[in-house]
């Protein structure tokens, strides 16, 4: 992975070459689908398995997968890691403990559709929390791109009615969706201060490890409520999905993706989330589109291809 630690946090990131653009927009479409998917599964298992417990062993998961290969650059590395703690602490409290452990919190009490439309806020908070940590800005045609791809996230919440629109009042659900994607937007802008010596999978084990140790207090009080996983297949195979495609890989392609194009232009693909959990919400929840989701995802589209379409 490019190291993406940036010594002048107001200059704009070096314009990646076409090739290496185009995959790290594979990698990024490839992410929001994985994350997608999480949002269903923690939707449908929210009652065999409680949201701090499947947050903890989804990057118990993902350690253990990443383990044997980052142990040799951990060794070679542990210096550089103890030095750097502070922002690897942020990074795997933000992007590990707190974003998943409100996003499944939320999910236990609104749908998986209303889950994913709000996830697509968290573009808005990359940019605004850019602006007042560095002073980033956006070019006009990139904010067109948000501002189209918004309109787009809208028509799908409000199913194409203005009267809709107007008249939504979030639960608490959704509240805690929406403090989720802020730490998940907290993690994307820090990303520029990732200890720029330090390998890819040296990096992700650490903030691995942090986000357990963020998550283990509150998982014991979670068992010690009452509040235990049911054994069973469903149990299990949503816990392994979790841990494998969205956390493993989905920040692995996630932080390679943002160290080639930013993390503004990465965040306009999570505008995708709807489009993605739309169509598997149908799949595997039995929810039915309407022509207001086809409008919205072509509006999401068209908007992160005029975001996309300016170097960075």
């Amino acid at each position: 992975m490019t190291p993406i630690n940036n010594p002048c946090p107001t200059a704009p990131l070096p314009a990646a070459p076409p090739s290496s653009r185009a995959f790290a927009y594979l990698l990024l479409t490839l992410t929001v689908l994985f994350w997608s998917g999480n949002w269903v599964v923690g939707r449908w298992i929210r009652g065999d398995v409680p949201p701090i417990a499947l947050s903890f062993w989804r990057w118990a998961i993902a350690f253990l997968c990443l383990l044997p290969w980052a142990l040799p650059h951990l060794r070679a590395q542990w210096r550089e890691v103890a030095a750097h703690w502070k922002v690897l602490a942020m990074l795997g409290l933000f992007g590990g403990a707190c974003h998943n452990a409100l996003t499944y919190t939320g999910l236990a009490h609104t749908t998986a559709t209303n889950g994913v439309l709000l996830a697509s806020a968290t573009p808005i908070m990359i940019i605004g929390l850019s602006w007042a940590l560095f002073g980033k800005r956006l070019r006009p045609i990139e904010w067109l791109g948000v501002m189209v791809s918004f309109a787009g996230v809208l028509v799908i919440l409000a199913h194409g009615e203005l009267a809709r629109l107007l008249a939504l009042r979030p639960n608490a659900g959704d509240l805690w969706v929406l403090f989720a994607m802020l730490f998940w937007a907290l993690y994307t802008v820090l990303l520029a201060h990732r200890p720029a010596g330090l390998h890819a999978l040296s990096f992700l084990a650490a903030i691995t490890l942090w986000g357990l140790a963020g998550l283990t207090p509150f998982y014991l009080w979670e068992m010690a409520s009452g509040k235990l996983i049911v054994p069973g297949v469903p149990a299990f195979a949503a816990i392994a999905y979790a841990g494998i495609f969205p956390a493993a890989l989905g920040f692995i392609f996630w932080n390679r993706a943002v160290a080639e194009v930013g993390g503004n232009r990465a965040g306009q693909f999570m505008h995708l989330m709807p489009a993605f959990g739309t169509i598997l919400a149908v799949i595997f929840l039995g929810e039915q589109p309407g022509l207001h989701h086809l409008a919205g995802i072509a509006l999401i589209l068209l908007g992160i291809f005029l975001t996309t379409r300016v170097r960075a």
